[in-house]
């Protein structure tokens, strides 16, 4: 059982770059679990959004809306970061959905839309932010060394959003994880700032695993 358990980073197929799970799938194996909610966060876009609020409601889950977001990167446009936002109330949906209207009419890079750190200013109010791990700014900045940049960027998302900032820390056996998630945890204490731990689900058993793969290979054109 896994009451009170609560994935925040969930990819369905809506996601279209490597998600493969279906939203009736996805609320069927929450129930299942008696996970009492359940986040979909496909990447850069809220498609599935309607489909899966209907579903999680209808099985008394609380549906979690978000996206996983590429984050410009001013040094290397080719390479941009990535942050989970999770959205706390209406006005959470709102900035979300301006904020990914901006992305992708204002910061297309190499085919990615981009959000930029400044927007979240604007379009910050309602929004839950989780760092993305080894994937975000902050953590780069963790694995290149520069741990001065690193609290630096902490402390500023903490000030974009008070009590809605976190500390992302991932663990699926991928190279540089462990190194990230202790530089992580260190950060985390020197900062006083909250971590949560979440994995990005793109299926539900492991035997769905080489359609995933199949499905990140059309996407990559290889």
């Amino acid at each position: 059982m896994h009451t009170g358990f609560v994935h925040l980073h969930v990819h369905s197929e809506f996601a279209l770059a490597d998600g493969i799970i279906s939203v009736p799938d996805l609320v069927a194996a929450a129930a299942k679990r008696d996970m009492p909610a359940v986040a979909v966060t496909d990447l850069a876009n809220l498609f599935g959004l309607v489909k899966f609020y209907r579903a999680a409601v209808a099985a008394g889950i609380k549906p979690i809306v978000g996206t996983d977001a590429w984050l410009e990167n001013p040094v290397d446009g080719h390479k941009p970061y990535r942050l989970t936002i999770l959205c706390q109330d209406k006005t959470g949906y709102r900035n979300l959905c301006q904020l990914l209207t901006r992305a992708y009419t204002e910061c297309q890079r190499s085919g990615r839309p981009c959000m930029r750190r400044d927007w979240f200013r604007q379009h910050g109010a309602g929004l839950i932010i989780l760092s993305g791990a080894e994937d975000g700014e902050i953590g780069q900045a963790l694995l290149s060394g520069n741990h001065a940049l690193a609290g630096q960027l902490a402390d500023e998302y903490a000030s974009l959003f008070p009590g809605r900032f976190y500390l992302t820390l991932r663990r699926i056996g991928q190279p540089m994880q462990e190194e990230s998630v202790h530089a992580t945890v260190n950060l985390a204490q020197q900062v006083r700032l909250p971590v949560v731990a979440t994995n990005s689900v793109c299926f539900l058993d492991t035997a769905d695993f080489g359609a995933h793969e199949i499905r990140v290979c059309i996407q990559d054109g290889r």
